[in-house]
């Protein structure tokens, strides 16, 4: 099964659009998250900086993590990759082989000779940094282009890529960013960090983003949620208000 084969199997039977991110190399507290969450989600994004810190012990943990989320529910790896072709050739050996993720995250500045080897993984998926949710995203992000800001130039050529399996990474944080985003990749499917903790505005995002069907969004929360006193509740608000505007 492909990841947007089992991804859009969990959006409609959970009927959600909401990810949870697993920032956290504490398996007791991400195994509590997944038991209360898994009929909630429609993937969980566990992000790699926070079990590497912990070194083997993290690694051991995020092994474990992934182990115990339900099959049926798609794994995006927030590795953030991005090297030149022989060295992506082991990052995607890792992501995919080893840590049997779905989906992964990764940078492009090198271009398109650091994507195509996970791209060469026809039934994955990778969300491509283009556009970030974080407040000094401008300094290079927007910096003007013959008349465009950069991620903009960046998006415009990497729509021109004939490969299927690669959606967009596009930020809450700036939705009118976003908005521009859509325009571009009409029918990609964007993960969007920035809802929650990072203040994101849930409105906003849904009526930038979505495509035509009111999906293609795969909307990321992960403070607000692990770290919450009752994670399913916290969840199921967010993925009730997430529908209240679909």
């Amino acid at each position: 099964m492909t990841f947007i084969q089992k991804l859009e199997k969990a959006i409609k039977k959970n009927n959600s659009l909401l990810c949870v991110g697993l920032d956290s190399s504490d398996f007791s507290l991400n195994k509590r998250v997944i038991d209360q969450t898994y009929d909630l989600v429609c993937a969980y994004k566990p992000d790699t900086a926070f079990y590497e810190a912990d070194g083997i012990t993290g690694l051991k943990s995020l092994q474990k993590t992934i182990q115990h989320i339900p099959k049926n529910i798609p794994i995006i790896l927030d590795a953030k990759r991005g090297s030149v072709g022989h060295t992506a050739e082991m990052y995607a050996k890792s992501v995919f082989d080893f840590w049997k993720a779905d989906s992964v995250t990764l940078h492009i500045f090198t271009g398109k000779d650091g994507v195509i080897p996970f791209l060469s993984y026809k039934d994955k998926y990778s969300f491509l940094y283009i556009r970030s949710s974080n407040p000094s995203a401008s300094d290079f992000q927007d910096i003007n282009v013959n008349g465009k800001p950069f991620f903009q130039v960046m998006a415009e050529k990497v729509s021109k890529w004939n490969e299927e399996n690669f959606g967009i990474i596009a930020p809450a944080t700036y939705p009118e960013d976003l908005g521009i985003l859509r325009k571009i990749f009409k029918d990609r499917y964007f993960l969007v960090p920035g809802i929650g903790a990072q203040g994101g505005d849930l409105e906003k995002t849904l009526k930038a983003g979505l495509r035509k069907d009111k999906s293609g969004l795969i909307i990321n929360s992960s403070r607000g949620i692990i770290f919450a006193e009752n994670p399913r509740t916290a969840a199921l608000q967010l993925r009730n208000g997430i529908n209240k505007y679909r």
